[in-house]
């Protein structure tokens, strides 16, 4: 059953991966990949929100049970995030010399991540809190 979560929970994560790819395209263009940042912000995101409303401290049990942790965290997180796409893309603009465009994507990418992902954590405690 749990094998069956996260192989659902991937299909969705790459299918949106996929739509939000194309959407991104669609209004910005394909000279920045303005679709894996955008999915890879998002999920540092929903990640950190999803473990956080999950966990389990001795004042207050989870708001989410272990199995829509898994489906969430490791299904539809782990198929719309795309660390091998984003890596793919920065040697991409390398091997283009487009340096300075690279190296853009790459500081937006890590301080966004790590920004989304202090964000998610905070928003799920507060949903805690509530």
């Amino acid at each position: 059953m749990r094998f069956l979560l996260v192989c659902l929970g991937g299909a969705l994560g790459s299918g949106l991966r996929y739509g939000i790819g194309l959407l991104a395209a669609r209004f910005w263009g394909l000279s920045f990949p303005w679709g894996t940042l955008l999915v890879n912000l998002t999920g540092c995101l929903l990640i950190s929100m999803v473990f956080a409303l999950a966990a389990t401290t001795a004042e207050q049990s989870a708001l989410i049970s272990p199995e829509l942790r898994l489906f969430l965290a490791t299904g539809v997180m782990g198929g719309l995030t795309t660390y091998s796409a984003f890596n793919h893309e920065v040697l991409t603009l390398l091997q283009g010399s487009a340096f300075p465009r690279a190296l853009g994507y790459v500081a937006l990418t890590f301080v966004g991540c790590l920004v989304m992902g202090l964000l998610g954590g905070a928003l799920g405690r507060a949903a805690l809190a509530r």
